[in-house]
């Protein structure tokens, strides 16, 4: 069965004037104008295409693609408004995408960019846009490991860093510190995790950084076989330990001995006292 406003691999049925007809399943056929295609394809071959609704509310379908399908984020322009029914958004296809009155968060001007989830609106069936984001944001801790790779979309600024969108399913923060100049709500951007806290919040770092990341692995894995070596399970180092110490140990800076232990503290590897650490 054809998804309405997601991308299809569909099987041509027939051709007709307008076009060619693909099978949408429960759908029944869909068209394909014949513009977006150059030539035409066997009987029963896939077609990829992405299905949406016109103007008049058929289903169709279009070898084009849209900045941001359902169940994705975007930052969008408004290119003309309704005062009855919303604004209409730029969302690369020939039709633009309504972001209805009752989906806005403020008033809207023609013009003015803004970021929205794209969605499914279970009343009519029809694709539409909304600025609630939090509605849409996954509020479950999510199952993301320090390290990995993620895509970023920046929603503003806050005190701390900037929030953002995290794989079109949570929100992270990236801290200023780690940022080499200023962000601009809607850029988008890979990242990485570095870490998920226990009350399911999400730290990120920028792009650049998983080599140091990389860097840190294998530290916290020396660290570790060093604890296990020693006697009872302990070792009298800490966070509180002076760089040389740290240094004639593990020939690393202060700053990457107190990242790796960070990182197998989280993972209750170890436990860090006082005096030193030990194995949990």
């Amino acid at each position: 069965m054809a998804l309405i406003g997601k991308r299809n691999s569909l099987p041509f049925v027939r051709e007709a004037p307008p076009g060619y007809y693909l099978d949408g399943g429960s759908h029944g056929e869909i068209l394909l104008p014949g513009r977006y295609l150059k030539q035409r394809p066997l009987v029963g071959s896939a077609v990829d295409v992405f299905v949406y609704r016109d103007s008049e509310d058929r289903l169709v379908a279009t070898s084009e693609t849209p900045y941001a399908e359902v169940g994705q984020f975007a930052y969008l322009r408004v290119v003309s408004i309704n005062p009855r029914i919303g604004v209409f958004l730029d969302w690369g296809l020939e039709k633009d995408l309504l972001l209805p009155i009752r989906e806005q968060t403020s008033p809207l001007r023609e013009g003015a960019w803004l970021i929205v989830r794209v969605a499914l609106d279970e009343r009519t069936d029809r694709i539409i846009a909304s600025a609630r984001l939090n509605r849409y944001l996954n509020l479950t801790p999510p199952r993301f490991t320090p390290g990995q790779a993620v895509k970023l979309l920046v929603i503003d600024a806050t005190p701390l860093g900037y929030n953002a969108i995290v794989n079109h399913t949570h929100r992270g923060l990236l801290y200023f510190s780690d940022l080499p100049g200023a962000l601009a709500p809607g850029q988008t951007m890979d990242g990485f995790i570095r870490s998920v806290r226990p009350d399911g919040k999400i730290d990120l770092t920028p792009h650049g950084t998983r080599v140091g990341y990389q860097r840190i692995a294998p530290l916290t894995d020396k660290i570790l076989d060093a604890v296990k070596a020693s006697p009872g399970g302990r070792l009298a180092l800490h966070d509180g330990s002076s760089p040389e110490e740290i240094r004639a140990t593990f020939e690393v800076s202060k700053k990457a001995f107190k990242q790796a232990i960070g990182i197998l503290f989280k993972a209750k590897r170890i436990v860090i006292e006082d005096t030193g650490i030990r194995l949990p």
